[in-house]
C-alpha cells in the first residue's frame, strides 16, 4: 500500500533530519553495508555443520566434552560467516550530500542526494 504524500512529505522530514542531527548514527549504520565475503560465508556455513555433526555425536555418546567442541565449533562457523569483508571494514563511509556540504564532485551523488538536495531548496523557498 503506498503511502499517501502527507505521509511520504513526513517520512521525508524524519529521514532529513536523521541526516542532518545524527550523522554518527546513520555512518554506523552505513559502515555494516558491504559485499559479502563468500569464501568465508562457505566456510562458515561448513564449520557450523561440522559443529552439528559433532553436537549430536556428544549427545548420542554422552560426551559433554564433545557436545562442547561442537558447539564452539558452531558458534565460530556462526561468527565467520557473517564476518564483514575486509574491503567494507577498511572503506570510509561518507553519509549523504546536503545542500551545505561541499559539491566538488556533483556527478558522484545518487539520485537520492539529488533528490533530498532538490527538496531542501524547496522547502527553503516556501518558508
Amino acid at each position: 500500500m503506498p503511502l499517501s504524500e502527507q505521509e511520504q512529505k513526513l517520512l521525508d522530514e524524519m529521514e532529513r533530519s536523521l541526516y542532518h542531527n545524527d550523522a554518527d548514527f546513520v555512518s554506523a549504520v552505513n559502515a555494516g553495508r558491504g559485499k559479502l565475503n563468500y569464501g568465508a560465508l562457505v566456510l562458515g556455513i561448513l564449520l557450523s555443520v561440522v559443529g552439528l555433526v559433532v553436537v549430536i555425536v556428544g549427545v548420542i555418546t554422552h560426551l559433554l566434552i564433545v557436545g562442547l567442541l561442537g558447539f564452539v565449533a558452531m558458534f565460530a562457523g556462526v561468527l565467520l560467516a557473517l564476518r564483514p569483508s575486509k574491503s567494507a571494514v577498511g572503506r570510509p563511509v561518507s553519509g549523504p550530500r546536503t545542500a551545505s556540504s561541499p559539491s566538488g564532485a556533483a556527478s558522484k551523488t545518487n539520485l537520492m542526494d539529488r533528490l533530498n538536495e532538490r527538496w531542501d531548496k524547496r522547502q527553503d523557498r516556501e518558508e
